[in-house]
Order: structure tokens, then C-alpha cells, then sequence
């Protein structure tokens, strides 16, 4: 199974040469990415329940750059805050079950590795780590709501 993180580095560097088409398949899970003139996740199976994941549409203009519409909440003063943000289409979960405490609420200290929320696509539960060490200043997406690639989902004053 491929982790959130090596997807994203894998995007990064297709999309920073000259390979079009880039398939690698590990321990049963599989992904392809394709560049036919931006990077795009195209297929994404782990045996035995195969996984597809789509672009959204609003990628279609920038390689792999989140929509400038979606980078700054309306309103905020945004001076000297790291916004976390969603690397897929997907629903956003703030806890690990609907019993259980969430992840990281306002206030709460994190480091790069912490886990601050899972996105879910296609019924593969992607866990979003922080990447960033500060404080939470604000948790922007409500729990169970469908976000977009790109959109902000939490301001941290880094450290």
C-alpha cells in the first residue's frame, strides 16, 4: 500500500522531468501517473479491491497546483500562517471514528509527522499529516464534508 506522502513525492517528480507515464507496483497495490501535459494520478488499486482515482476538474489548468481561488479563506489575515492543504478530492474526517476524539483540535501543538485529519476516497482512508511543526490555529472544514484538491483545511502558526 502506497503511503499519502510517496504518492504526492511521486506526482512532484514526474511532473519535474521529461517521463510522461510512470507505473510501479509494490506488495499487490499499484499506481500509474500520466503527464499529458500536467501530472494526474490516473489508477490506483491495492489487491483485492481495486481503487480509481479521477482528478477533479479544477485541475485541469494548473500541473498539480492548488485552485488560486481556494488558497486563502475569505476574510482571514492570513500574515505568517501555513495553510494544510487537502491534496485530493475527498471526504474530510477530523477523528478516526465517529466514537472517537479528533485528531487535533484549535490550540493543540503539532509536528510534521502529527496526523491531523483523514481524507477518504473511493473508500481508501488517507491519513494528512501536519508536515509543518506549530500550533492549530484553525480548523477550516467541518467534519464529513466533501473537499476539494487544493482547498484549505487547517491554519498553523509555525514554530
Amino acid at each position: 500500500m502506497f503511503k499519502l506522502s510517496e504518492i504526492k513525492e511521486l506526482i512532484k517528480l514526474v511532473d519535474q522531468t521529461t517521463v510522461h507515464e510512470l507505473e510501479i507496483e509494490n506488495e499487490g497495490a499499484r499506481i500509474s501517473i500520466r503527464k499529458p501535459g500536467r501530472t494526474e494520478v490516473v489508477n490506483v488499486q491495492t489487491a483485492p479491491v481495486s481503487h480509481t482515482y479521477a482528478p477533479a476538474p479544477a485541475q485541469t489548468t494548473a500541473a498539480a497546483q492548488p485552485p488560486a481561488e481556494t488558497q486563502q479563506p475569505a476574510g482571514r489575515d492570513m500574515t505568517g500562517l501555513h495553510q494544510i492543504l487537502s491534496p485530493m478530492v475527498g471526504t474530510f474526517y477530523r477523528a478516526p471514528s465517529p466514537d472517537a476524539p479528533s485528531f487535533v483540535n484549535e490550540g493543540d501543538k503539532v509536528h510534521d509527522k502529527t496526523v491531523v485529519c483523514i481524507l477518504e476516497a473511493m473508500k481508501l482512508m488517507n491519513p494528512l499529516e501536519a508536515e509543518v511543526k506549530g500550533e492549530i490555529v484553525e480548523v477550516l472544514a467541518q467534519n464529513g464534508q466533501l473537499v476539494e484538491f487544493g482547498q484549505p483545511l487547517f491554519l498553523v502558526k509555525p514554530e
